[in-house]
Formats: C-alpha cells, structure tokens, sequence
C-alpha cells in the first residue's frame, strides 16, 4: 500500500501536464468547430473545417508541412542508423561520444536556426570559405539553401538536430543486440556486415520506426525552425495557423483553430498508425523466433 502511495504520488507531476495538454486540445478542438461564447460564437459546425480545406493557400501549407516532416524523418532515421551502427559496429560506446550526441539535441530551436543562418546563408561561413578559396568569384554564386520554398534550410537544421536524437534512441538497443545475438551469428559463421542486416538492424527497427514518427510529428507541427528558415510563400501549416491566430479579426479565430485541429487530427492518427504497425512488426518478429 505504502507503495501504491509512493508511486501515485510521483505521478501527480506527469498526471497534472497531462490533464493540462488533454484540456488545451480540449480548448482548441472546441474553438474549431466554431465554439467562442467571449466572441457571440456558440453554435458547433464543421464549417471551418471545410472552409479551410476548400482554401488553396490551406492545402498548400499542408503540403508544405508534410514534405518538411517526411523529408526530416526519413533522412535523420537514414542518417541516424547509420551514426548509431558506425558506434556499435566499431565499439566506440563510451560515456564521452554519447554526451557529444546529446549536444544537439540539448539546442533550443532558435538557437540552431541562428548557427544555420550564419553557416549556409549567402554571406555565411561556408560562402566565405568558398569564396576565399577561389572556388566562387561572388557570394551570389553560393547556392541558396534558406528561405526557398523547398525548405532545405528547415529540413538541414532538423537534421543537425534529430540525427542525434536517432543513433542515441537506438544505440543502447542496437548494441544490445550486436553482443548478445549479433555475436552468436558471427560465431556460426556469418560475416559482421551480414549479421549487422540479418540480425542486429532488422531487431533495432522497432527504436528506429519510433525514434522516426517522433520526428515526424514533431518536425509536422514544429514553427520556428519553418518560420525563422523558410520562404515567405508558401508558408508552413503551423506558420499560418499562427498568423491566422494573430489576426485582428476576432470573429475569425475558429478558422485558425481548425487548422490546428488538423495538424492534432494527424499527429494522433500517425501515432494510432505506428502503434498498429509496431505490434505487427513484433508479432512478426516473434514468430520467426520461434521459428
């Protein structure tokens, strides 16, 4: 019982953001189907919902977003995996590499979109560098990686972030596996690239599938990073949900809500996805173990 107690009671912390974060979605799933009695709005409609996806402006921002989180994740889980099995792989586990990888994931956002800008800007260190080296006769020539709408600047600094968090996530897993069954299929003959594929990855894509929709739904919905970094047309969904929330007209703001209520919709409809396809996965797995 004494127990019980203890346990409930380092919980309340947890329990107290979490009631607060389920009200705040609360809050804005309310507002979005038209709810906002401080406004004279207290009829509940779907009307904002299909205003805004009748809005061109809306779908491209969308599009935006989702090329921003997919690119993101793909290539940090990409980048990551292979981080993370350069360490396993070669045994450079130690404490000091791991506090080098938690670094980047430590810098607030703002923070990494100044060290982009002063790295990969027209007049950055990198165009400097080039520059002095004879290899571009004027900074116009330094190709422009920031505030295109291509958002590679966003997608770049996600990157320096997030392919940290993915060998870090994954490397206690992944060298887990390496020493205990990866060792065991070396020991039985098979090559250390092939029992890194055959054995320790296919076991570690659990981490790596969640390490990757973490990414993606963080990346989908992250603002500073696409507002700091991106192109002023088209702007990404969080952006003009932000501006929409900022605009004067009062009367409006369900239509700023609604499209935070998407990008909720759709984080929680990816999580749903993953969780589903992460027991399939393991059902798998376990059944070729007993096999």
């Amino acid at each position: 019982m004494r127990k019980q107690r203890t346990a409930f009671f380092l919980l309340l912390p947890l329990l107290g953001v979490t009631a607060l974060v389920l009200a705040a979605c609360g809050f804005v799933l309310a507002q979005s189907l038209g709810h906002v009695p401080a406004f004279g709005l207290e009829e509940l409609t779907f009307s904002y919902y299909l205003a805004i996806f009748r809005d061109g402006e809306f779908l491209r921002s969308l599009g935006v977003s989702l090329g921003i989180a997919a690119a993101s994740a793909l290539l940090a889980a990409l980048l990551g995996t292979a981080v993370c099995a350069a360490l396993t792989v070669g045994g450079r586990k130690g404490r000091g590499l791991t506090y080098v990888l938690r670094l980047p994931i430590l810098v607030p956002h703002a923070v990494v979109a100044l060290f982009t800008i002063l790295l990969f800007s027209q007049t950055g260190l990198l165009a400097r560098a080039t520059f002095a080296l004879g290899l571009i006769g004027d900074f116009t020539q330094f190709p422009q990686l920031l505030y295109t709408p291509g958002y590679q600047g966003a997608v770049a600094a996600y990157l320096w972030k997030e392919v940290p968090f993915v060998a870090y996530f994954t490397l206690a897993l992944m060298s887990g596996v390496s020493d205990t069954l990866g060792e065991a299929a070396e020991d039985l003959g098979a090559s250390p690239l092939r029992s890194f594929f055959s054995v320790t990855l296919p076991l570690s894509l659990p981490a790596v599938c969640r390490a990757t929709l973490i990414i993606f739904i963080f990346a989908f919905g992250g603002y500073e990073l696409p507002l700091l970094l991106g192109a002023t047309v088209p702007k990404a969904l969080p952006v003009e949900a932000y501006l929409a929330y900022m605009s004067p007209q009062l009367r409006d703001r369900p239509y700023a809500m609604a499209m935070y209520g998407v990008i909720l919709a759709l984080s929680v409809a990816m999580a749903a996805l993953y969780a589903v396809l992460t027991r399939r996965l393991l059902r798998r797995m376990e059944g070729s173990g007993h096999e």
